[in-house]
């Protein structure tokens, strides 16, 4: 989230910062700067539930034993290029640090947006991930699938993600570029009569589509038999690109994974393709033509 950070202990200790969509503070810092730049504006925020909305219990109690209510969801907003409201968007999958206090979303959201955008799917964070895991062994790359189903040229994901941990004397975090990847791999996996075009390119991405081939043929421990499964493919050669902007630093004792990064996926390609990426620990704005 934008402004307040993430790690929030209790639904109490988020209560007195949750906004309003459209006139909140996020919404107004986005229709300012969209407007301002000529551009699309997307940020998290935790919002404030509406007057009709019925709390629900999240999985957290109290000290009385008693299951605490959500108070707001972990949603992001979307402004347009002359600073009109496009979409709100709540989390749909969350994480440990959100089911204290926030009210799932109804589903992913795809947009359609002015030339060169077009179909932008958008999510957050544990969107990546199943929900949960163990009970949908169906839906193992349900943001994926939706991207691949609705036709989506963009997905942009406004992360909070953690380190791995992994070699952190390396400049980004590699075991989460891997990651993010694999959990996106239906917009990327090749099907056996699609060849692999662009295999000899010769990029700066050259020695992590090594790895990450690697990592994928002996389905790491992480994801298991899940790799495995049939999963949806759409198009052979119709390219996603994927927006991924991760926070960095630490916070309450946890450490965010940074590496924000820009990956082409292309069905049938068998990889996916690093286009830029930033540094663990770099905060910045960086300007990157596709």
């Amino acid at each position: 989230m934008s402004y307040l950070g993430y790690v929030f202990p209790s639904a109490a200790a988020i209560r007195p910062y949750v906004e309003k969509p459209r006139t909140g503070p996020t919404s107004r810092f986005c229709a300012d700067l969209s407007k301002r730049l000529h551009c699309h504006v997307a940020a998290g925020y935790p919002e404030r539930l509406g007057d009709e909305e019925e709390p629900t219990p999240t999985c957290a109690t109290g000290d009385d034993g008693v299951p605490i209510v959500s108070v707001g969801a972990n949603s992001a907003v979307l402004y347009g290029p002359d600073g009109n409201f496009i979409g709100n968007y709540r989390k749909t999958c969350l994480y440990k640090t959100d089911v204290t206090w926030a009210h799932p979303g109804t589903g992913f959201t795809t947009y359609e947006l002015p030339h060169p955008l077009h179909t932008m799917t958008m999510g957050i964070c544990m969107d990546l991930n199943a929900e949960p895991p163990d009970e949908m062994e169906d839906a193992t790359y349900e943001l994926a699938r939706h991207c691949v189903e609705k036709n989506a040229n963009v997905l942009l994901l406004l992360n909070a993600w953690l380190d791995s941990k992994e070699e952190l004397d390396i400049l980004k975090d590699w075991h989460t570029l891997n990651y993010w990847a694999a959990r996106l791999r239906p917009l990327w996996e090749r099907r056996e009569d699609v060849e692999d075009e662009g295999s000899d390119n010769g990029s700066e991405d050259s020695d992590y589509d090594a790895e990450y081939r690697s990592e994928e043929e002996e389905a790491s421990s992480e994801m298991g038999e899940a790799l495995k499964k049939p999963i949806l493919h759409g198009h052979p050669g119709q390219e996603t690109i994927v927006i991924i902007c991760n926070r960095c630093g630490e916070e309450n004792g946890e450490l965010f994974a940074g590496t924000s990064a820009v990956f082409s996926m292309i069905r049938g390609s068998g990889r996916p393709k690093l286009l830029h990426a930033m540094d663990r620990q770099t905060e910045d704005v960086a300007i990157w033509e596709i």
